[in-house]
């Protein structure tokens, strides 16, 4: 043993070459020591075959809270190793002196001064084995970084970031779990689909910063109510899933979800104001409506969206009637997709009457749709399945290409100066792409932005963020004719009409039909036609059938009309003898 200069004990090593002198050897060791000294992150110790500490750096100091002098001279199997660790510790030392049979590198926990573990890398190396006087040395690598990045890898894989939730991947892990020990056991399992009504308008009122706020008071809520037996989970946006163990039937788990919707009835607080929050809740139950989790998390799901028509807080159990509807559902989607390849879809187009002057100023263009073997599909029927099918998106395309080629066929006839307004969806805004497909189609036939109008819910409208927003901008500064449809009946903000890039309002056709005989109706109408002129957008009326309807909208001042009194939806073919009336 030998003293560097900085006081420290330190082993002698052996001259590594018969031609290397003293100074040389002391000088190699002397540089060896202050690197290992210099390697913050490193921890090295050295033992003599007694396995009492001979070395101690200061990264073993700061890893195992010992100091050199406190370590000195001490047992290794005293310092840092875990009890449970002890036996085979000194046998694996005593091996390697005995037998020659090294300790292999491996990942372990060693013992802090403060008796917590520390995760580790450890590696040793045997010096001065021929001399009888051996010196193990222990180089050790922190793990604690590495092990945080993987418990955080594994809670982001299996729990959600906002709520703290297991999240979809881990509920369906655990459903998987639950059924096959439900499947020997012989017992029931419920999976609830529970999903918060009208979230989405707060979102996009408040903003996603409350919206996300809101889920996190929700989900503290529903914890509160749930036994320990049971698994919440959130599924995805305002969707959370929750599995039921060991309940007294059907009337057990309704009287359970009465406990989560008086829960959420308390109202949440943000930002000083209080805001009421309901929920649907959608029930199947294993083994009656399915065994696969795949059949109950669909019936479920199915079940959650009975319960949505039923309206606020209600909780719906899966039955074959929900089945039924389900069936229904893929059957129209099936007959929606053979009409999308098939071309059984045809545009229907209905006239907007200028009030003035009795012209056609432009005319919406209205889908229709055909079975296989020709029968007409009710509007109201297959549009809400394309939404929640994804085909509205496909469908959306074919319609524009039908009204960009059918303008380009009223090219150099009395029809050309007319405008064909499309109906854009929701699910369409979402497309980053939109104005560049939209704008790129009108150029394919040779036709000007100004020939084609977007008809939008005020909804969807004023529920876009700014990228949506931004593209019906492009579109408008473009050319392109944009409108709010249906306005008046869904969550109007009057100071959002000077932000958004519209160019007309379609006054919904109920505000028409009760102005007759309500007051206020009437004056909702007269307001909507002021303000819409005072901001430079032209106003529309919809669903004007009497001349006493007519009468009604001009003296309002409206701008245009449409309505079976002008002109039922006709195909292309029959535009030109009506423009000729």
């Amino acid at each position: 043993m030998m003293t560097n200069k900085q006081g420290l004990t330190v082993p002698h090593f052996p001259v590594l070459s018969s031609n290397m002198s003293l100074s040389a050897v002391k000088q190699s060791e002397e540089k060896f020591y202050e690197l290992i000294e210099s390697l913050p992150m490193v921890a090295v110790q050295g033992y003599n075959k007694k396995r009492q500490v001979i070395y101690w750096n200061e990264a073993s100091r700061r890893l195992y809270g010992y100091t050199r002098e406190e370590a000195q001279g001490r047992l290794l199997e005293e310092l840092i190793i875990p009890d449970f660790m002890r036996k085979d510790v000194i046998k694996a030392h005593q091996n390697w002196l005995d037998k020659n049979i090294s300790i292999p590198a491996e990942e372990i926990e060693l013992k802090h001064k403060d008796g917590h573990l520390v995760p580790v890398y450890s590696s040793h190396v045997m010096i001065k084995q021929d001399t009888g006087d051996c010196e193990m040395f222990c180089i050790d690598i922190s793990l604690e970084e590495q092990k945080k990045a993987r418990k955080e890898l594994r809670n982001m894989a299996n729990f959600d970031d906002l709520t703290h939730l297991p999240n979809r991947r881990l509920m369906e892990v655990e459903l998987s779990a639950r059924l096959a020990e439900a499947e020997r056991l012989k017992r029931d399992v419920a999976v609830v689909f529970i999903d918060l009504d009208n979230f989405k308008l707060i979102n996009d009122t408040l903003g996603h910063h409350y919206g996300d706020k809101l889920l996190l008071e929700v989900a503290e809520a529903l914890k509160t109510e749930i036994r320990d037996c049971d698994l919440l989970s959130r599924f995805g946006g305002d969707e959370f899933v929750l599995l039921l163990l060991d309940f007294d039937g059907a009337e057990g788990i309704h009287e359970l979800l009465q406990r989560l919707i008086n829960a959420l009835d308390q109202g949440f607080m943000l930002d000083g104001d209080c805001y009421q929050v309901t929920a649907s809740f959608g029930v199947s139950l294993f083994p009656d409506d399915g065994v696969t989790m795949a059949e109950l998390m669909g019936n479920a799901d199915a079940a959650m969206y009975q319960a949505k028509e039923k309206g606020k807080n209600s909780i719906c159990f899966y039955t074959s009637d929900i089945n039924d509807r389900l069936v229904h559902y893929q059957d129209m989607t099936a007959i929606l997709r053979r009409a999308i390849a098939a071309d059984h879809l045809q545009l229907y187009f209905q006239p907007q009457i200028d009030l003035k002057s009795g012209g056609i100023q432009s005319c919406e263009a209205l889908l229709r749709c055909f079975t296989d073997e020709g029968k007409p599909v009710l509007p109201a029927i297959f549009i809400p399945v394309a939404e929640k099918s994804g085909l509205i998106n496909r469908i959306g395309d074919w319609v524009l290409e039908a009204a960009c080629k059918q303008l380009k066929a009223w090219q150099g006839t009395a029809l050309e100066q007319t405008r064909i307004d499309i109906n854009l969806s929701g699910r369409q805004l979402t497309n980053l792409h939109l104005a560049d497909h939209i704008l790129q189609t009108l150029k394919k036939y040779g036709l000007e932005p100004g020939q084609l109008g977007l008809e939008l819910t005020e909804n969807e409208v004023i529920g876009g963020d700014n990228e949506q927003i931004g593209q019906l901008e492009r579109l408008k500064q473009a050319g392109v004719h944009i409108s709010i449809d249906d306005f008046g009946t869904g969550y109007s903000s009057l100071v959002y009409l000077r932000k958004l890039p519209v160019c007309s309002l379609k006054i919904d056709r109920s505000f028409l039909h009760h102005a007759m005989e309500n007051e206020s109706d009437m004056a909702i109408m007269q307001a909507i036609i002021t303000v819409g002129h005072r901001l430079g957008l032209s106003v529309v009326v919809e669903g004007v059938e009497t001349q006493e309807q007519d009468s009604l909208v001009k003296s309002l001042g409206c701008d245009l009309a449409q309505g079976f009194l002008y002109a039922r939806p006709m195909p292309a073919n029959q535009m030109p003898a009506f423009l000729a009336q």
